[in-house]
């Protein structure tokens, strides 16, 4: 599936058209159907996204968000996506829309991820929106390369849901919604920053294995064109 890349002077650049772009999309949605659906993901890289979508004028009570992997922590905990979509995006405007979490303070990790399977289903499919990140070693989403689970959860036939994944460079059990849930947003973005990123990302649309640098599942097999908002 062929990617869009849209490359930007700075990552102010980016963040303020990535929230033009996924405001508008979101907008859209409200207006076909009356709700709108955003999966988002953790790390450093979004948050200027984040705090820049949040004073966006929409009608933000008719937004569900939701993470696209968590780390199996609490939500008081700084390595929570919880708690950087709670301190970056969920301000402003945005704290008017709804907000699920994927952590639950359960016994297991796998609990946890049944738990949230079952709300999160509750939103319907699929996304209208999908904003992944990428780790240097071709990660996305919760897709370790050497993940206990990530044949499964690459597995176009995995149902839809969450899943648990564990690995070496995962530090926490985590939480992660699988590839069939994620690949068929109405909008795919993959949001990268830096020219190390950017290398790696030469390096995955090249040939190998998926298992070897997970992102590849999403450049190939995702029904949805990706679009690619990278800066320097």
């Amino acid at each position: 599936m062929a990617a869009t890349m849209h490359a930007f002077a700075n990552a102010a650049e980016l963040a303020a058209n990535l929230a033009d772009k996924v405001a508008d999309a979101l907008s859209k949605a409200i207006a076909a159907k009356g709700t709108a659906t955003i999966a988002v993901s953790g790390g450093s890289t979004p948050k200027a996204f984040f705090q820049a979508l949040s004073t966006r004028d929409l009608d933000w009570p008719k937004v569900t968000i939701t993470l696209v992997d968590e780390r199996f922590v609490p939500a008081t905990s700084d390595r929570s996506n919880h708690l950087l979509v709670a301190s970056n995006l969920l301000q402003n405007k945005a704290k008017a829309a709804r907000f699920l979490p994927l952590f639950h303070d359960t016994g297991s990790a796998e609990t946890a991820a049944k738990l949230a399977a079952a709300e999160t289903a509750s939103i319907g499919n699929p996304f209208d929106i999908v904003i992944l990140g990428m780790g240097g070693d071709g990660h996305t989403a919760s897709f370790f390369p050497g993940g206990n689970n990530l044949a499964v959860a690459l597995d176009p036939k995995t149902p839809r849901g969450i899943i648990t994944m564990e690995a070496q460079d995962a530090g926490e059990p985590r939480l992660t919604f699988t590839f069939s849930s994620l690949q068929d947003a109405k909008l795919l973005v993959l949001h990268i920053e830096g020219q190390g990123k950017k290398d790696v990302l030469t390096k995955a649309e090249g040939a190998g294995d998926e298992a070897e640098m997970p992102i590849r599942a999403v450049l190939r097999r995702a029904a949805t064109p990706v679009d690619i908002y990278w800066a320097p």
